[in-house]
């Protein structure tokens, strides 16, 4: 059946993943991928969809109300998927108001503009909101989180994703709004930003950069191969039942240290270094201000419902992921240009 489905940040990391796995998985639907191009969303990610016929770029900014309701107007969607978000937690520390604007009124925009057009027509139609595990706050060293764990966000990135996943279960009981959520843990794999930490490390590692580390490098996190991720969501949007929420996870618990070595292990080889030479480089750095200690996910659900689970074992999935980087480094030399480098700079110089 042909649906026209919006993609909110299709440029982003998730983003340009799930807009190929449904523009090569889906020719009958349309594929509108809705992306204010802004220091994480580059179009590169996608040139080898660019052409298909279902597929479809839109350059907008999901704060203006205005032009949400437009492009819904103009477009008559079947459904959502709101990806477009700030969702680095350092600058939600140095800048909370973009991820209020961004996270919280961007995605009311998106619900309204819904509500507008989908009025009287909800058969068929679906918003699905892309969450993030750390609305759930921080574990102690037992334990998961559920999609039954209560809300207890601690930095200003988390507090506007949890205000954005509120928002999207208010208007499914207040305006009959079809919605699906998902929570997921920290992503890993190819076009990632590298203000996040696996690409970030890459990079440093191969120009021989120290390797900023927080803290001591205790901090847990579970880490989810982002194609994998793609393969939950297209399961959920079409499998998933409405109102509910679905927690997605790796289970693949490491330290944040523990994993900065294992990739400094596999660097020298892969580089032709001596073993240990690019442990060298780790630089232990002042930590993150309310700095979440572990996150870990209960995927129990999802599995046993709508039958989802990773298919990549880490070390294979952290393997590629590394060769990719190390195979375009084009495209990391030119994302780490420009505004990033001052963005760097402001955030690790004085540590």
């Amino acid at each position: 059946m042909t649906k026209r489905i919006l993609i909110t940040g299709g440029a982003g990391f998730i983003g340009n993943h799930l807009v190929r796995l449904f523009v090569n998985s889906y020719p009958e639907y349309q594929i509108y991928n809705l992306d204010k191009l802004t220091y994480a969303g580059n179009l590169e990610n996608l040139k080898d969809v660019e052409s298909k016929p279902n597929y479809h770029f839109i350059k907008g900014d999901i704060t203006d109300k205005d032009e949400m309701q437009n492009i819904f107007k103009s477009h008559f969607f079947d459904a959502v998927i709101h990806l477009a978000a700030e969702s680095h937690v350092d600058r939600s520390i140095s800048g909370p108001d973009e991820f209020v604007l961004t996270n919280v009124v961007g995605t009311v925009n998106l619900l309204n503009a819904a509500r507008t057009h989908w009025a009287g027509k909800m058969e068929g139609k679906l918003f699905y909101h892309v969450s993030t595990d750390e609305v759930y706050g921080s574990l102690g060293p037992k334990g998961a989180f559920t999609e039954f764990t209560a809300y207890d966000p601690r930095s200003p990135y988390s507090a506007s994703k949890a205000s954005s996943d509120h928002f999207v279960r208010a208007f499914h009981h207040t305006y009959g709004i079809p919605v699906v959520l998902s929570n997921c843990s920290n992503n890993y794999g190819s076009y990632q930003f590298p203000e996040k930490l696996i690409p970030l490390m890459i990079h440093n590692i191969k120009y021989e950069k120290p390797l900023p580390v927080y803290g001591k490098g205790l901090n847990v996190r579970d880490w989810l191969w982002v194609e994998d991720h793609a393969r939950a969501i297209d399961t959920i949007f079409h499998k998933g039942k409405q109102g509910e929420t679905y927690n997605i996870g790796g289970n693949n618990e490491w330290t944040n240290i523990d994993l900065v070595r294992r990739l400094c292990g596999i660097m020298d080889t892969k580089l032709g270094r001596e073993a240990g030479t690019s442990e060298k480089l780790i630089t232990y750095v002042q930590d993150r201000a309310g700095h979440d200690m572990r996150y870990a996910i209960d995927a129990s659900k999802i599995k046993a419902e709508l039958g989802w689970e990773p298919s990549i074992e880490f070390d294979k999935g952290f393997e590629t992921t590394i060769d990719w980087y190390l195979e375009h480094s084009d495209w990391l030399n030119h994302v780490t240009s420009g505004a990033y480098l001052n963005y760097y700079s402001e955030q690790y110089a004085d540590r």
